[in-house]
C-alpha cells in the first residue's frame, strides 16, 4: 500500500519536538488539576452519564460531556478533561500505537445495539461527537434481523485520517479517521476512550472509496488475552467475522440502497497487515495537521477536515483553547422515531 510522502514541516525538529508532546498528553491531562486558571470540578459541565474513563499508564482521562438535545441536531459530546478544558476527539486524544504489542487508544462513538448514528464532526472546531445528518434529519441505522442497530461498538483511532487525495489499492480515502469495531462484551458509552488491541480488518468500498473495519478489542476484556490475530477471532468467537461481512455488506439494504462491496474479495487483512494500515493513516493525519495537505486543483479546501488543536504547538491549527462556552444543564434526550425499533428482512447469501 503506498504512503504519503512525510511533509518537510514533520521533518522539521521544532515539529518533531511538537509531536513527541503527544506521548506526554496523559501527564498534561493529570495535571490540569492543578492548573490554577481551570474550573473545578463542581463548575464543570455535567458529563455523560457512566462515559467517565478513568486515568491508566495509556489511556488519558476523558470525561465526555454532552451538549444539547440527545437524538436531535443539537447534540454534542465534547472531550473534557476534568478541568472542563475542551480537547478534540480527532486531534488532541492520543493514538499512541504500540506495533509490538498492536495496542492503541479508541474511541467510541456508537454503543453496541444502539441505532443512532454518532461520529466524530471532522469539519467542527473541537471536533464533538455529533449525531449523523441528511435533508435536515438526524440519521439512524436500521435493525437488519437479527442485529439491533450496530453488531460492535463502533467508533474510531483518534489522529489517523483516510486520505481522499491518495489511492491506496486503487481506491480514495474517506475523509475520515480510521473506523473501528470493538468486539468485547461490555456495552461501551459515546466518548468512552479505551486502550484495545488490534487483531485485524476489513477493507469495506463505500460509495467507490476505501472505508477500513478495523477488528479490536478492549485490553481489559476477559478474552483478550487469548486473542493476539484474526484466526484467533475465527476459532474463539465462531460466526463473529462472517457475521461482521454480512451486516456491512447488507445494512444499507433497509434504506433501498444496494449492497456493499469489499476489496481484497471480502478476506480478513491480519493483525500486522492492519497495523501497517494504522500506520499509513496516522502519517496522513500528521501531513493534515502539518497543513501540508493541498487539495486537487478545483476541489476546493472545504472538503479538508478542521485542523484546530491543543496539542502541536508548531502546528498551523494550533490553539490553546477552544473558544467554546459549555453549559451545565443536560437535555432530557429527544424522541426515537418508532420505525427505528422495526426489524428489517432479506434474504442474502
Amino acid at each position: 500500500m503506498p504512503s504519503p510522502s512525510p511533509s518537510p514541516l514533520l521533518n522539521s525538529t521544532s515539529t518533531a519536538a511538537a509531536f513527541a508532546r503527544l506521548a506526554l498528553t496523559n501527564q498534561h491531562l493529570q495535571q490540569s488539576r492543578t492548573n490554577a486558571t481551570s474550573v473545578t470540578a463542581k463548575t464543570a459541565p455535567a458529563p455523560d452519564s457512566q462515559a467517565t474513563i478513568k486515568t491508566t499508564s495509556r489511556t488519558p482521562l476523558v470525561i465526555p460531556t454532552a451538549q444539547g438535545t440527545k437524538y436531535t441536531a443539537t447534540y454534542a459530546n465534547y472531550a473534557t478533561t476534568d478541568s472542563g478544558k475542551i480537547l478534540s476527539y480527532f486531534h488532541d486524544i492520543p493514538l499512541d500505537l504500540n506495533p509490538e504489542t498492536k495496542e492503541a487508544n479508541f474511541v467510541c462513538e456508537i454503543p453496541r445495539w444502539s441505532n443512532a448514528k454518532f461520529e466524530i464532526a471532522t469539519k467542527v472546531p473541537g471536533n464533538p461527537i455529533i449525531q449523523d445528518t441528511k435533508n435536515g434529519k438526524v440519521r439512524f441505522v436500521k435493525n437488519l434481523f437479527p442485529y439491533h442497530g450496530y453488531m460492535h461498538n463502533y467508533g474510531a483511532f483518534p489522529q489517523t485520517w483516510e486520505d481522499p487525495f491518495v489511492q491506496h489499492h486503487n481506491l480514495y480515502g474517506d475523509n475520515d479517521p480510521l473506523d473501528v469495531c470493538e468486539i468485547g462484551s461490555r456495552v461501551l458509552t459515546t466518548g468512552a476512550v479505551k486502550r484495545v488491541k488490534i487483531l485485524g480488518s476489513l477493507a469495506l468500498i463505500d460509495d467507490g472509496e476505501m472505508d477500513w473495519k478495523v477488528i479490536v478489542i478492549d485490553t481489559e476484556d476477559e478474552l483478550a488475552s487469548q486473542v493476539n490475530d484474526i484466526a484467533d477471532v475465527a476459532k474463539l468467537c465462531p460466526g463473529l467475522l462472517e457475521a461482521t461481512r454480512q451486516w456491512f455488506r447488507d445494512y444499507k439494504l433497509a434504506d433501498g440502497k444496494p449492497a456493499n462491496a469489499f476489496a481484497f474479495d471480502g478476506q480478513f487483512k491480519s493483525a500486522s497487515e492492519t497495523v501497517t494500515v494504522v500506520e499509513e493513516c496516522n502519517l496522513s493525519w500528521r501531513n493534515l495537521v502539518a497543513g501540508k495537505v493541498k487539495p486537487p486543483s478545483g476541489s476546493g479546501d472545504g472538503k479538508l477536515p478542521s485542523i484546530l488543536n491543543t496539542i502541536l504547538e508548531n502546528s498551523p491549527g494550533y490553539v490553546s483553547d477552544f473558544e467554546i462556552k459549555l453549559t451545565k444543564s443536560v437535555e432530557p434526550d429527544g424522541e426515537i422515531p418508532v420505525d427505528t425499533h422495526k426489524n428489517y428482512y432479506f434474504k442474502t447469501n
